[in-house]
């Protein structure tokens, strides 16, 4: 039986590896500026998570391009709407394996610069073996823009995206990305779910908490940082919060009802208490 929709490719250790071809969902494009999703690359084991590619006059910029589960499969989904040379950005959100563990690959068969927070400027390169770190093109300082806390405006082609602060949600170290031509903010784990289709939006938000409390609430540091993000975020001109896991916020009213609901709630050090914080009952 002929699979046409299953691709199948060795990895470097000769392990035969599948994947289905995937539909990209895109987002946002006007003709010279284009946001792509890609939902479903992550198979087996792994958490589902999202990629994303953003393209303006030719150039592109990847977020959150994952790991070695990810890598194969992007590129080729990459190479249906651009070429890896008009590559400038790998923009990682932190530091966390599912965001940037396929770093070195970029650095060696791309031109790109990873775009990162400056925390984890001296622990990425634990990421590169010396056979990588031999092979890739100039040298680390070369190819990192390290993003101070404050965040930075990134030119992309004759447009921009904004790296915005996210700090403790969850990593010490975060950075969200938000596109001011979409109007999308791409927004790391903030907003994450477990859903069975990450490509389909949410409709019903009520029936939508259970599947991203629990993670918000063990993920998040505080309700404190929660709501200093949240008046940031208002601030913006958004028609879409788009996590890196699950699915997205799409339109100004289910925006507002995350918001609203994320402003509230408990979350990390705020539910901490000695019985968290307690020795193994086999020691007493």
């Amino acid at each position: 039986m002929e699979l046409k929709n299953i691709s199948y490719l060795k990895n470097f250790s000769g392990v035969v590896m599948s994947f289905e071809r995937t539909t990209s969902q895109i987002l946002f494009d006007n003709g010279t500026h284009k946001c792509i999703s890609f939902t479903s690359l992550v198979k087996g084991e792994g958490i589902q998570a999202n990629q994303f590619l953003i393209i303006d006059h030719d150039r592109a910029a990847v977020l959150d391009p994952g790991g070695d589960l990810t890598y194969v499969p992007l590129t080729m989904e990459l190479n249906r709407y651009t070429k890896l040379k008009n590559l400038d950005y790998v923009m990682a959100s932190h530091q966390d394996p599912d965001i940037i563990t396929s770093m070195p690959r970029w650095l060696v068969y791309t031109d790109a610069k990873v775009v990162a927070s400056k925390l984890w400027a001296r622990f990425l390169p634990h990421l590169n073996s010396a056979f990588m770190s031999d092979r890739m093109k100039g040298n680390w300082e070369e190819r990192l823009i390290e993003l101070s806390d404050t965040g930075q405006v990134i030119p992309l082609g004759e447009a921009s995206i904004v790296a915005v602060p996210a700090h403790f949600l969850h990593s010490v170290g975060n950075f969200q990305f938000y596109d001011p031509t979409a109007k999308i903010l791409f927004s790391g784990d903030m907003g994450a779910s477990i859903v069975e289709d990450a490509s389909l939006p949410i409709t019903d938000f009520d029936g939508h908490i259970k599947k991203m409390k629990g993670f918000h609430q063990r993920y998040m540091c505080s309700n404190k940082v929660i709501r200093l993000w949240v008046n940031m975020v208002r601030q913006m001109d958004l028609e879409m919060i788009v996590p890196q896991h699950g699915t997205a916020f799409v339109g100004k009213a289910m925006i507002n009802q995350f918001l609203d609901w994320i402003e509230t709630l408990e979350c990390g050090v705020d539910l901490m208490n000695e019985y968290v914080f307690s020795l193994p009952a086999e020691m007493s």
